[in-house]
């Protein structure tokens, strides 16, 4: 088991494989369909450092956060995966999910030295290893805001890396 915490650096991405299973320590973002598009846009107007956070090194974990807990969504749903190539060139090195992604996404992943990795649907235990949340953007958004949340040991595995998938 490969021990993570956040913010990741260039060499922790780098020498992470697919199949490879690791624990996530540290704050990380949580984000899905309602909120990335918008985070999107921000990035691209330059105004990123608006959201208060640093997404170089970052880990996002697409996901809602509610009072029930936090699961992963599909990842290959379009607002989610058209944003992870973006989020990766700004910076982002880790984005937690389900499902397989098209061969373009693991491309841009492999470009920006950024991994992808699955989470098992397993709301109780990771809402057993989530310390703490706090909203970061759009709070109107309610459960789908752009959250933060600092975790312990969080289970995944890599599922695309430098170009490979475990779905191939």
């Amino acid at each position: 088991m490969i021990q993570l915490t956040t913010p990741i650096s260039e060499a922790a991405a780098a020498a992470l494989q697919v199949g490879d299973t690791v624990e996530i320590s540290g704050w990380i973002l949580c984000g899905r369909d309602a909120v990335l598009p918008k985070v999107l846009r921000m990035i691209e107007d330059g105004n990123a450092q608006a959201l208060g956070v640093d997404l170089r090194g970052q880990v996002i974990f697409h996901t809602a956060v509610s009072p029930a807990g936090v699961g992963p969504t599909s990842s290959n749903k379009l607002e989610i995966e058209s944003s992870i190539a973006p989020l990766s060139a700004a910076g982002i090195k880790l984005h937690l999910g389900k499902g397989a992604l098209r061969p373009e996404t693991i491309e841009a992943l492999d470009r920006c030295n950024a991994v992808y990795a699955v989470i098992p649907p397993v709301t109780a235990l990771l809402g057993a290893k989530t310390a703490e949340t706090r909203v970061v953007a759009f709070p109107e958004l309610g459960m789908e805001a752009l959250h933060l949340i600092k975790v312990d040991r969080y289970p995944a595995i890599i599922g695309a890396a430098h170009g490979r998938s475990i779905y191939d």
